[in-house]
């Protein structure tokens, strides 16, 4: 990858709050602008220079109406969140240490020490419902204590969370106001590169700021939201301006209508550079009705891994098509086992809908509920062929299944709240579940056995079998021994991997 991307990163446009220097920069007009001051000897605008000074002004009024319209239906969002720091003991005095062996007993005799830190930070959402309910980001509101939401007019109130989807970066909260002014909303996949959208939000917490640009790209995925990236992204990618604090804002379409919810930047400072990623409505909507009706959010569940269908792809293996989505493992007992779909399938349609990515792929199946049937046409060597799906409910045990792996002999989990407990493990955030130790391995050798937690890995905490042979890899690059630690009930050991 080239250099000049190095200090690029991706960045949520959430705003703690903190100061802000503005410059100003005075630029010459542009030809719009010259054409609107330029006159004929005698004093007229020419017939080509009104023309385009109508034009102008026509665009002007759009974004002045689009502007009107939505800024009631568009809040600002701050929040509190007070976090409790514990040290183990007030400490010795400057130049004392505790003597070896002793720590224990100095800080139990101490007592512990608690202070409490305190953050702000402000976002925006969208008026969904007129009886109050307000869509914005995961990340802005994800750890607060407290909400307080602040109208068009001024007004304030407090909110509370109805739900969250970290896996979207979605979320809900609530007000207890009626006669609200919600925002109607626009058809996503319509939307093309090139139209005009505005930009609604409180950026660095100045309240109702419009920005204009334009959609400069679809069907965007940055590897950004969720867990380690693997969250449902479709960004629309806008020229208009996104900064600090238009998290949750909207993107709006010149008929006034919601598009998308402004949400990352690509940017070296953090403030804008002209690349902004905004969630699709069209998939927030089912996430966003789901929260709604139920508090949390249920997914369908396929059982297949999927890729892109590449230009390279296609020439490597000689395919027959040249979009849709490739089929790679599949998980035997499944929805996609079950109805007959085998690794190298290309799917190109389902429910009528052209397949064009992999992505597209699993934001449609996350997006139907579990039980339902979804219509899929594949090609399979060549030949055309029509499968029908029927979807399981996407669980946090189904998807570490689909996850597991196996390291030098022992089958492996990732630990969450849901497997920890079928294990007996009721603190378990992270870590690798043991779920079997085949005969004659270098893990029955090490004495691993089933119910074993691999909590770390050369000092880094596990979440993912990947996130294992990714260490163990280096290790054996570099020959050198790799330091476990496994858990088992309540004994901790250390275990050592040699290359």
């Amino acid at each position: 990858m080239p250099d000049i991307w190095k200090n690029v990163s991706v960045v949520f446009t959430a705003a703690l709050v903190g100061s802000l220097i503005t410059g100003a920069m005075i630029s010459q007009p542009t030809r719009l602008q010259s054409d609107a001051i330029a006159q004929d000897r005698g004093g007229n605008l020419t017939t080509h220079q009104a023309a385009n000074l109508d034009t102008a002004q026509d665009l002007s009024s759009a974004f002045r109406n689009v502007a009107d319209m939505l800024r009631p239906s568009v809040v600002s969002i701050s929040t509190k969140q007070t976090r409790i720091i514990r040290r183990a003991g007030r400490g010795l005095p400057r130049g004392f240490r505790t003597p070896p062996g002793f720590e224990d007993f100095f800080n139990q005799q101490q007592g512990p020490e608690e202070r409490q830190e305190r953050s702000v930070g402000s976002g925006s959402g969208v008026i969904v419902r007129q009886d109050g309910y307000i869509l914005t980001n995961n990340h802005v509101i994800q750890g607060a204590d407290a909400l307080e939401v602040e109208f068009s007019d001024g007004s304030s109130a407090p909110g509370k969370i109805v739900g969250t989807d970290p896996d979207t970066d979605l979320a809900v909260v609530k007000v207890d106001l009626p006669n609200l002014k919600a925002v109607k909303f626009g058809d996503s996949d319509k939307i093309r590169v090139g139209d005009w959208v505005l930009a609604i939000g409180s950026p660095f917490g100045l309240d109702q700021t419009v920005t204009a640009g334009i959609i400069s790209g679809k069907n965007r995925d940055q590897d950004i939201i969720g867990e380690d990236g693997e969250g449902f992204e479709d960004f629309l990618q806008t020229d208009a301006a996104i900064n600090p604090g238009n998290s949750g804002g909207a993107l709006v379409n010149l008929r006034g209508e919601l598009v998308g919810i402004n949400t990352a930047i690509l940017s070296r400072s953090g403030a804008s550079a002209g690349i902004g990623f905004a969630i699709p409505v069209g998939l927030a909507r089912p996430v966003l009705s789901s929260i709604i009706e139920t508090g949390t959010v249920r997914r369908g569940f396929l059982g297949a891994g999927v890729r892109d269908l590449t230009p390279s792809i296609v020439k490597e293996f000689n395919l027959p098509v040249t979009a849709g989505a490739l089929i790679g493992n599949v998980l035997e007992g499944k929805p996609a086992a079950n109805a007959g779909l085998k690794p190298g399938d290309i799917v190109t349609r389902m429910d009528s809908r052209i397949v064009t990515s992999g992505s597209q792929l699993r934001n449609y199946i996350a997006g139907r509920l579990p039980g339902a049937v979804v219509v899929m046409d594949i090609n399979r060597d060549g030949k055309p062929m029509q499968v029908k799906v029927n979807l399981q409910e996407r669980t946090d045990s189904v998807m570490a299944a689909f996850k597991a792996g196996e390291v030098m002999g022992a089958e492996l989990i990732p630990a969450n709240e849901e497997t920890a407990r079928e294990y007996g493990y009721s603190d378990l955030k992270s870590g690798l579940i043991v779920t079997n130790v085949k005969d004659g391995t270098d893990a029955e050798n090490a004495g691993l056995k089933p119910g074993d937690i691999i909590e770390s890995a050369a000092g880094a905490p596990l979440k993912s079998v990947a996130d294992f042979e990714k260490i163990l890899d280096a290790g054996t690059q570099r020959q050198q021994n790799i330091r476990v630690i496994v858990r088992r009930a309540n004994e901790r050991m250390l275990m050592v991997v040699r290359p």
